[in-house]
C-alpha cells in the first residue's frame, strides 16, 4: 500500500467530491434506460462516457447483438506497463419501463431524513457507475502514477437485467490475455456494520419438462386418455427432489401449464424450472439427472416427457484466486477502522460470464435496497429502490486503498485464475 497516502485526507477528499458525484447521479436517473428503451441506453451511454472524459478514456459504442437493444460501452485507457488490464464492470439498464415510472410517480427523490435517495436506478446501477467514476478520481488525485502505469478497461453492459451473452464476448475480445482483476460495481450491502462484497455466485439452468399424452371425452372414454398433467406431475415431483439446500443446489419449478377444459382428458403440458448451484459440476449432474426423467409415451398412463435446456448461466465457484482478491479489500477496511466481509450471493451479474478473464470481485458499489422494486405504499410496507449516499465516500475509500495495494504489489497484479474446481 501507498504508505504516503494518509486515510483521513483521502476521505476528506472524496467528500469534497460526493456533490458532484450525486448530481452526476441524479442526471443518470433522470434518463429512462429500460433494457428495451434502446434510444434511452445510447443516451445513457453517451452521458457515461462524457463522465470519464476527464480521466482520459476513450470511447467505444458497440451494437448488441439483439436489435432491440441498445449498444455496450467500453471506455478504455492505456497504461505505461504491459499489464493485463483491470476490467471495471457496471450496466446502462434498469428493469423499469417509462410508462412505469411515470405511473408509480418514480423519480429522483432525496430523502435525506433517511439517509437514502429514492429513484430508478440508484443503486442497481447508476449508483455503482458513479462510485466507480469516484473511485478512479481519487485513485488518479493521490496515486496518479499507479493510476498512469496500468491498463483500464471500463466495459459497461447495455443489457444486464436480461443477462444477454454478447456483452461477456465483447469484452473478452478487448482484453484477450486475460484481465489483472474483474471488478464489478453492482451495489455491496451495509448491514450492521459489517460491508459485504462478494467472491462468489450461483450458476444457472433452465429447463422445460414437457409431457405429451392423449386426448379423450373426460366423461365417456377416459380410460382411453393418457393424462398428460398427471404423467408431468410426476416428472415435476423428481425434479424438485433433487434440492440439496446442504449443497447449495436449487431446483425452482416456476410454472406449470396443460389442458384446456374440465371434461378433456389433456393431451399437453409443460413446467419450466430453473437450476442455481455455485458448483458448475453440480450443475451438470442436476442436468443430466433430469435427463433422465425423459420417457416414451407408454399404455395405459404414462405420457412422453421430454426434457429441454432453454440456456445456462455459468457458475463463478469460490477460488483461492479470488480469496486472495477479496484479502486486498479486506485489509482496505480494515485499515479505516471498518468491517468487510467477502461472501456468496445467490443471484446473477456480469460477473458470471467476466470471471473466467482473471480473479473477480463484486458488490464493490454502495449500499441500497428494494432494488427492482417501483411501487410506494401508504404504510411504508412497500418502498422503491433507493441508495444510501452516506456509503460512497467510505467504498470508494476502500477501493482505492485495496487497488492500491493491489497494484503497487507487481506490475501485474496477483495471477490470472485457474480452471475452475471440479468438486
Amino acid at each position: 500500500m501507498n504508505l504516503d497516502l494518509q486515510p483521513q485526507a483521502l476521505l476528506d477528499w472524496l467528500d469534497s467530491r460526493l456533490e458532484p458525484n450525486l448530481e452526476a447521479l441524479r442526471r443518470l436517473v433522470a434518463e429512462n434506460s429500460f433494457t428495451a428503451n434502446a434510444p434511452g441506453i445510447d443516451a445513457q451511454g453517451r452521458m457515461t462516457a462524457d463522465l470519464f472524459a476527464d480521466l482520459g478514456f476513450t470511447a467505444e459504442f458497440i451494437p448488441s447483438e439483439h436489435a432491440g437493444y441498445g449498444h455496450h460501452l467500453f471506455l478504455s485507457r492505456p497504461g505505461t506497463s504491459h499489464s493485463r488490464p483491470i476490467v471495471l464492470v457496471s450496466h446502462l439498464d434498469t428493469v423499469y419501463p417509462p410508462e412505469e415510472e411515470l405511473a408509480q410517480n418514480f423519480r429522483w427523490e432525496p430523502a435525506p431524513e433517511e439517509g437514502r435517495i429514492y429513484g430508478p436506478g440508484t443503486v442497481d446501477i447508476k449508483g455503482g457507475t458513479t462510485l466507480l467514476l469516484l473511485t478512479l478520481e481519487g485513485l488518479r488525485r493521490f496515486a496518479p502514477e499507479v493510476f498512469d502505469a496500468h491498463s483500464w478497461l471500463l466495459a459497461f453492459d447495455a443489457s444486464e437485467e436480461v443477462m444477454s451473452h454478447d456483452f461477456a464476448d465483447r469484452t473478452a475480445e478487448r482484453c484477450p490475455s486475460g484481465a489483472t482483476a474483474v471488478l464489478v460495481f453492482e451495489g455491496g450491502p451495509l448491514v450492521d456494520g459489517t460491508w459485504q462484497i462478494v467472491s462468489s455466485r450461483k450458476g444457472r439452468e433452465l429447463f422445460r419438462i414437457s409431457a405429451r399424452g392423449r386426448a379423450a371425452h373426460a366423461g365417456s372414454a377416459h380410460a382411453e386418455g393418457i393424462n398428460a398433467i398427471v404423467s408431468l406431475a410426476a416428472a415435476v415431483q423428481q425434479a424438485a427432489q433433487l434440492t440439496d439446500h446442504a449443497a447449495d443446489l436449487t431446483v425452482n419449478v416456476g410454472c406449470i401449464q396443460g389442458g384446456t377444459v374440465v371434461n378433456r382428458v389433456p393431451h399437453e403440458a409443460s413446467a419450466e424450472l430453473e437450476v442455481r448451484a455455485y458448483n458448475p459440476t453440480l450443475l451438470d449432474r442436476v442436468a443430466k439427472a433430469l435427463r433422465d426423467l425423459e420417457r416414451p409415451m407408454a399404455a395405459p398412463h404414462q405420457a412422453e416427457i421430454r426434457v429441454t435446456s432453454l440456456g445456462r448461466s455459468p457458475a463463478w465457484p469460490a477460488t483461492p484466486d479470488n480469496a486472495a482478491l477479496a484479502g486486498y479489500w479486506v485489509n482496505a477496511a480494515a485499515s479505516l477502522g471498518l468491517t468487510l466481509v467477502p461472501g456468496p450471493r445467490g443471484g446473477l451479474s456480469d460477473a458470471n460470464y467476466l470471471c473466467h478473464l482473471g480473479p473477480t470481485l463484486d458488490g464493490l458499489g454502495p449500499s441500497g435496497g428494494n432494488a427492482h422494486c417501483s411501487e410506494r405504499s401508504a404504510d411504508r410496507t412497500k418502498l422503491p429502490e433507493y441508495v444510501e449516499p452516506g456509503t460512497f465516500v467510505p467504498k470508494a475509500a476502500v477501493n482505492i486503498l485495496a487497488l492500491l495495494e493491489l497494484l503497487s504489489e507487481s506490475s501485474s497484479g496477483i495471477p490470472k485464475n485457474s480452471d475452475f474446481p471440479n468438486d
